[in-house]
């Protein structure tokens, strides 16, 4: 009995070991200054880059690694266009005859993210244990980062940063002003070359075009989903956010209407079913700043009975005799507030309190509608749908009325559950027609425009 025991023991050990060992040593994974290069914005990626992969190794020990795996890719993409660029920048100002040398071996690992990213797309969307896939891709890019960064960083940028600045390779020191260098002016210096070719041809077309007048277009400020909105959305737009039951729509919303209030825009939230003090404090948990919002006079946060809604329209269309071009001006905004910004959560609840008089619910809406467009409002409308929907509204007319559509879907992939966006339609704007990944953080809604989701998605509505 005493061997069996002993025996076990000896077991769960290697079984520890094994889960530890990645093939690679975490305490080399770790800022020292002796990894330098001399250029303080360099370095600050460069920490970048091991704090996301200490992220790969807590992400280990998750339940569901899935989340974290999304993010990683996300910051790979970041890291691959914005800190390359600035790296390669920074040598071809000094004049580092090396540059072509490592611009290859960026080009290496560009090859092995998209490599990356390609696979976890395409075995997702066959997976049956996600979660289990989700900590074999963890492991395999903690590895190869790891060992990539370190031997990148000891190698080929310690050669730049002895040619560069000699004194300082190796020494935690600030960098005289001169060796600091604008990221936007090296973006700008650094793609003008790849795409002068390119625009050649179309020089003359440019020219003629008429340049966008500042306010025309409009952001949500949601981290990655602007970058699906290749102008911005048309400002006075009405945009429906359809999606299932706890997918996302009201964070959407909440997060939009915030941030356009934090830059001095007047915004209004109507809601026909959360009372007021919920949904503020909804917001204040991802830290936005709500009450001092509310108190500046930038948000609104008001709750409307739809009855109340139902019973002003049945009186007003008795009053005009079934007139369409009803008022609706009293029944919808609070008096002495014009909002830049509207979202209404939601068009189903109205619906609802309109069962059985499906026609004045039509008359209401598209009144609705009419006025957002009077005002010049921006306005987002929620509308509860199935979690892979193929109708985005109740009836179909307000998908219809509304200028733009984004729909938000709430995925199985095997055994784990995930979000993704879509901006279905869009008038007077071009947008990227992809669904992409979406997920909630304790910051609020983070969108990651670089992975493409394809699962049940495609086969339901292809």
């Amino acid at each position: 009995m005493v061997k069996k025991k002993v025996k076990k023991k000896i077991v769960k050990k290697k079984v520890v070991k094994k889960k530890v060992s990645l093939g690679v040593n975490v305490k080399d994974i770790s800022w020292k200054n002796e990894l330098s290069v001399g250029e303080n914005n360099i370095d600050k990626q460069h920490k970048g880059m091991i704090l996301q992969i200490q992220k790969l190794e807590k992400n280990l020990q998750v339940e569901n690694p899935l989340p974290g795996v999304r993010e990683c890719i996300h910051f790979l993409d970041k890291y691959t266009k914005e800190h390359f660029t600035y790296e390669e920048a920074y040598m071809k100002k000094n004049k580092y005859p090396g540059l072509a040398k490592h611009k290859k071996v960026h080009g290496e690992f560009i090859k092995f993210y998209n490599k990356y990213k390609k696979e976890l797309t395409v075995k997702l969307a066959k997976a049956v244990d996600a979660k289990e896939l989700a900590r074999e891709h963890t492991k395999s890019v903690h590895k190869y980062l790891g060992e990539w960064l370190i031997k990148h960083i000891k190698g080929e940028d310690k050669k730049y940063c002895e040619f560069i600045s000699p004194k300082k390779c190796g020494v935690k020191e600030k960098v005289v002003a001169s060796k600091k260098i604008n990221i936007a002016e090296i973006s700008k210096e650094i793609k003008a070359e790849q795409i002068s070719k390119q625009r050649a041809p179309i020089k003359h077309l440019a020219s003629g075009k008429k340049g966008v007048k500042k306010g025309e277009f409009v952001f949500t400020g949601i981290e990655g989903f602007d970058e699906l909105l290749n102008e911005g959305i048309p400002k006075g737009s009405s945009v429906l956010v359809a999606g299932g039951a706890g997918s996302g729509k009201t964070i959407f919303t909440l997060q939009a209407l915030s941030n356009q209030a934090m830059k001095g825009k007047k915004c209004l939230y109507m809601s026909f079913e959360e009372r007021e003090s919920r949904l503020v404090d909804h917001m204040k948990s991802f830290g936005w700043k709500a009450d001092e919002l509310i108190k500046k006079g930038k948000l609104k946060v008001v709750r409307i009975n739809p009855f109340d809604i139902t019973r002003n329209v049945d009186a007003l269309l008795a009053q005009q005799k079934g007139e369409l071009l009803i008022d609706i001006d009293p029944v919808i905004i609070p008096k002495g507030f014009k909002p830049d910004f509207i979202a209404l959560d939601s068009l189903t609840a109205i619906a609802s309190a309109f069962t059985g008089k499906e026609e004045n619910y039509r008359i209401y809406i598209e009144q609705l509608f009419r006025f957002f467009e009077k005002i010049g409002a921006t306005s987002f409308l929620i509308t509860e749908t199935e979690q892979i929907p193929k109708i985005f509204s109740k009836t179909g007319v307000e998908e219809f009325l509304a200028d733009g559509v984004v729909v938000i879907y709430n995925l199985k992939h095997g055994n784990v559950r995930e979000n993704a966006i879509e901006i279905l339609k869009l008038r007077g704007a071009s947008h990227e027609k992809k669904i992409v990944a979406m997920q909630i953080t304790g910051e609020g809604m983070v969108v990651y425009p670089e992975q493409e989701v394809f699962s049940e998605i495609s086969n339901d509505l292809g």
